[in-house]
Order: C-alpha cells, then sequence, then structure tokens
C-alpha cells in the first residue's frame, strides 16, 4: 500500500487548508484511515481517523470543531479539511492506514505511512 498525502502550505491563523491522501496498491477502503501530525521536536500525535464505511469519526480533542475528515472509497482517499487553523497546529501531517478495521488512536496501530506534508499556521 503507498499513500501519498498532499494539500499543506503556509495560512495565516484562523485560515483554512484541505489535505488529501491518495492511496494505491492495496485495500484501504476495507480499513480505518487516520490522520497524524508532528512537531518538531515533539511526539506524532494523533489527529483524526474515520471508519472504512466513513460513518464512525473520531478527532483529537484540540481539533474537534474544526477538522472534518472525510473519505471517498471509489477514490481510494482520505481528506482532511482543516479550518480556523491556530499556530499550534503547524506540523508535518501524514496519514496512515490501519493494521484492522477498527479504530485507533494509536500511532503502533497503523501499518501504511504516507510521507507527510507540511503544515505551518503563522500568527
Amino acid at each position: 500500500v503507498q499513500l501519498q498525502a498532499s494539500g499543506g502550505g503556509s495560512v495565516q491563523s484562523g485560515g483554512s487548508l484541505r489535505l488529501s491522501c491518495a492511496a494505491s496498491g492495496g485495500t484501504s477502503t476495507s480499513y480505518t484511515m487516520g490522520w497524524f501530525r508532528q512537531a518538531p521536536g515533539k511526539e506524532r500525535e494523533f489527529v483524526a481517523a474515520i471508519a472504512w464505511t466513513g460513518i464512525t469519526t473520531h478527532y483529537a480533542d484540540s481539533v474537534k470543531g474544526r477538522f472534518t475528515i472525510s473519505r471517498d472509497n471509489a477514490k481510494n482517499a482520505v481528506y482532511l479539511q482543516m479550518n480556523s487553523l491556530k499556530p499550534e497546529d503547524s506540523g508535518v501531517y501524514f496519514c496512515a492506514q490501519a493494521r484492522y478495521g477498527s479504530y485507533s488512536s494509536k500511532p503502533d496501530a497503523y501499518a501504511y505511512w504516507g510521507q507527510g506534508t507540511q503544515v505551518t499556521v503563522s500568527s
């Protein structure tokens, strides 16, 4: 499975970005997909996840109400709409495919990772 994340960039506080993750080479449509982020000097942290059905979603408390995860299984794609961005949202954002169908916020539960896309939010 190959995951390609895109859509990062530099925005001012309060701005929006939409990240995309294209999956190929496997059956990502049957698995939970997640977004994680990592700031310099910090551990990788969970941002959001979506079940294979696209119905059930989970969010980190820090992004609830501002970020929306979605997926289009017909296109083998997962998206992360990020609104009301804050400087603390800055980091490299990674999409990942879970090892199993169930949800988890732990990086170890994800088997495949994209290369990451940089998000920088200035105050």
